[in-house]
């Protein structure tokens, strides 16, 4: 019986506000690598810290794939990051779907992210409050395809991996993360651009899934 709904945020729960940021970091830095292998470098460089400026975390990716960044492209690097977040919102129907779901399940938040554009989202929409527990990849150190993330995750809750279910718009870093973790994945596809076991388009859907 599922006891708690795990949620991915970016691209799950909220809409970025420029076409994928993660893929323009790769864009202007001219990085020439599979999106697969580039990702998980970009976040771990960018996510699993706290820096005190974007200039800074921008740096420490340019240092991670050894490539220069001018100062045109810094601002440009930077804008773009901003505006994302300044422009991100919910989808359509998350803050009520949310609110049904907390009165049965717990809820819990969990993503890779920077610690400049997330906590923002979060309250300025009010959705903190919204979940039991936040677990945020700058704060573990981890990311959350790290099987010690959601192993930390468990433990910290007190829950077991059959209680869960992880729901996501990513088979690379959330169907993947809940496999490795022996939780059951729901994928999110809103575009229908993906092939999933277990998939639904918005989360107005997740209710049938749970009830099976």
């Amino acid at each position: 019986m599922v006891k708690a709904i795990i949620f991915d945020f970016w691209g799950t729960l909220v809409e970025n506000g420029v076409w994928s940021p993660i893929k323009q970091v790769q864009q202007i830095l001219g990085i020439d690598l599979p999106f697969s292998e580039y990702v998980g470098r970009m976040e771990q460089a960018m996510m699993t810290r706290k820096f005190d400026s974007l200039k800074e975390a921008f740096e420490t990716v340019c240092e991670e794939f050894n490539v220069s960044c001018t100062e045109e492209k810094m601002e440009q690097l930077i804008g773009m990051w901003n505006k994302s977040w300044m422009l991100a919102k919910p989808y359509e129907e998350v803050q009520e779907e949310l609110k049904n779901l907390k009165k049965e399940y717990k809820l819990i938040l969990v993503s890779n992210t920077d610690n400049f554009s997330i906590n923002q989202v979060l309250d300025k929409f009010q959705l903190r409050d919204l979940f039991d527990h936040v677990f945020l990849s700058y704060e573990v150190g981890l990311l959350k395809t790290d099987k010690k993330f959601l192993k930390k995750f468990l433990k910290e809750t007190g829950l077991a991996a059959e209680d869960c279910v992880l729901v996501g718009d990513s088979i690379l870093s959330d169907m993947e993360a809940a496999k490795g973790a022996e939780i059951k994945g729901v994928l999110i596809d809103r575009k229908q651009r993906q092939e999933f076991p277990l998939k639904i388009r918005n989360l107005k859907e997740l209710h049938s899934i749970l009830r099976q």
